[in-house]
């Protein structure tokens, strides 16, 4: 017999002494106790009968469905108060470091830039589409001005190109590592993060995506791993998270998602929170005038080592090299010699 006996079985176990361990024995022992059934249900397991109290039953009706009698693990409405803030926190950089851990996923290339800077054919669309209105408006300030950025994001769009070229590079030798697999790590959203996310999705290697919870719900890219795309409620955690595998910080033209990200990194680089990484800002041109490492230097309110906490590049042939040289300089190779050459 087995522990999937039905109730009647249990009982008729008990009566019949040719069943069970014990038998020929002259003292049987009882028959192991099922895990989950019982031959008599428990007092509670019954409500209190209606001929006993006719009003028994509305109000455990009303007991049952009180949000103070769900489990504390399936209360949403309790875990998203203030007193359980510290829980959620956990819970936030949990998940990620669980499946992370799991998908063996040891370095991070952590990518950031615009959301705006779309791929050269839906760049080249959104001009036509502002030439378009304008001509049909052609006294119109604003149309004016939306014609005149949807130029200047197109002139950007080679850096979607520079950043899907990025991730091809990344995700080809991503196995390859010395100490565990190194991807793609980007904020999972569209622009500059869904190309390096496409770009690793082009040679088939995996990629992850740390998407927001904003007011307003947004979609991660397509090309983010399934198994590695998460939705985190809170910055503090989704940045950690950015930076506990980061081996460099690659950031393309973009706008306070983008700078907020860089000198967060290059405050906790600064102040040796972190161990320094590579930094490399891709498009001189945009960020001589974003940003003016130079300036801030001149005015003494950092020091020159400072500065030298990044760099620039132009091509993702570039920026790659640089941080395999980086760490060749430091003695941390991230590739064996065979593979990095």
């Amino acid at each position: 017999m087995t522990l999937t006996l039905t109730c009647e079985q249990l009982r008729q176990s008990k009566m019949t002494k040719d069943i069970g361990p014990g038998r020929g024995r002259s003292r049987a022992m009882p028959r192991p106790a099922h895990p989950v059934e019982r031959v008599d249900a428990l007092p509670g397991q019954r409500p209190k009968a209606a001929e006993d109290d006719s009003k028994a039953a509305e109000a455990l009706r009303k007991i049952m469905q009180s949000p103070s009698y769900r489990e504390a693990d399936r209360d949403v409405e309790f875990l998203r108060g203030d007193a359980t803030r510290g829980i959620r926190l956990q819970l936030d950089f949990l998940k990620a470091e669980t499946l992370l851990e799991e998908r063996q996923v040891a370095h991070t290339i952590v990518v950031f830039g615009s959301t705006r800077i779309h791929e050269p054919q839906a760049a080249r669309r959104a001009v036509d589409l502002a030439a378009t209105a304008l001509s049909a408006n052609p006294n119109d300030e604003i149309l004016r001005r939306r014609l005149a950025i949807a130029r200047r994001v197109a002139e950007k769009s080679r850096y979607y190109d520079i950043a899907r070229r990025f991730g091809q590079i990344v995700g080809a030798a991503g196995e390859q590592a010395i100490g565990g697999r190194i991807m793609i790590m980007t904020g999972g959203g569209p622009g500059i993060m869904e190309a390096a996310n496409r770009g690793a999705h082009d040679v088939g290697a995996e990629s992850v995506g740390l998407n927001i919870t904003l007011p307003k719900e947004q979609y991660p890219n397509p090309y983010v791993t399934p198994e590695l795309c998460f939705s985190f409620h809170y910055f503090a955690m989704r940045k950690l998270h950015f930076l506990m595998r980061a081996r460099a910080l690659v950031a393309f033209p973009g706008g306070y998602g983008t700078l907020d990200e860089l000198f967060e990194v290059l405050s906790l680089a600064q102040t040796r929170e972190i161990a320094p990484v590579p930094v490399i800002l891709v498009g001189e041109s945009y960020w001589r005038r974003a940003f003016d490492p130079e300036f801030l230097v001149e005015e003494g309110v950092i020091e020159p080592e400072d500065r030298d906490l990044l760099w620039f590049a132009e091509s993702a042939e570039d920026a790659w090299r640089d941080i395999l040289d980086w760490y060749e300089a430091v003695g941390r190779p991230l590739f064996p010699p065979t593979e990095a050459a």
